[in-house]
């Protein structure tokens, strides 16, 4: 896969300090088809003028690269162009979002998720991102047809956890040092779809995915 290609090998990078340094961090290219820049924007900092910066950008890029080319590469290939509704989060953005109530976990709770550049409380990197996937909405109609999607992406690739949401089917995935492997929606069906010891977590998904198109990397 392509590096970043204005972080060099041994340089640490700080927290851009001028619009110049900002623009530079959001050049750096992730994976094949992203940049930094990609998941760097954000309804609430926009609004509420927070910025929103990575404190850690050298965990956060690792972090986002092993998202992308793990996870959204794959995805974009198989399915077309993929949508980007929020990516990283920095820890004052999250905490504004979870304090006033806008969706937002705790910081706790959101590192090595939507915060790149904080670990968890095990000391392992993760990743988050929301996405839409425009072939799904053009596909299928059935409020339950989420799980298609579902079961496809854990038959096929490494993620963490997958949650999922009402509007244009958008979902939360996540890669992760220790990838747990659930899913769960805020879609009927609600609640956890799968996780490891349910009887349905293991084996071939084939058939709840009939139609859909092949892996491609």
């Amino acid at each position: 896969m392509i590096p970043a290609v204005d972080a060099q090998e041994n340089d640490v990078m700080r927290k851009p300090n001028s619009m110049k340094g900002l623009e530079d961090l959001g050049r750096v290219r992730l994976s094949q088809n992203f940049f930094l820049r990609d998941f760097l924007h954000s309804e609430i900092a926009d609004f509420y003028r927070i910025p929103n910066i990575p404190e850690d950008p050298d965990l956060a890029i690792e972090a986002g690269k092993r998202l992308c080319e793990e996870l959204l590469e794959p995805l974009e290939a198989t399915f077309g162009r993929l949508h980007i509704r929020s990516g990283y989060r920095s820890p004052a953005v999250n905490r504004f979002g979870n304090e006033n109530k806008l969706n937002c976990s705790t910081n706790a709770a959101t590192a090595a998720h939507h915060i790149w550049d904080m670990r968890d409380f095990d000391g392992c990197m993760g990743a988050a991102v929301c996405i839409a996937v425009p072939w799904m909405v053009d596909h299928y109609h059935d409020e339950s047809d989420w799980q298609r999607l579902a079961w496809w992406i854990h038959d096929h690739l490494p993620y963490a956890s997958l949650c999922f949401f009402p509007k244009l089917w958008a979902f939360n995935i996540q890669w992760h040092e220790r990838p747990k492997r659930v899913i769960q929606s805020y879609i009927s069906p609600r609640g956890i779809l799968t996780k490891a010891g349910m009887a349905n977590w293991e084996g071939d998904h084939a058939a709840c995915y009939e139609g859909f198109p092949p892996l491609r990397n």
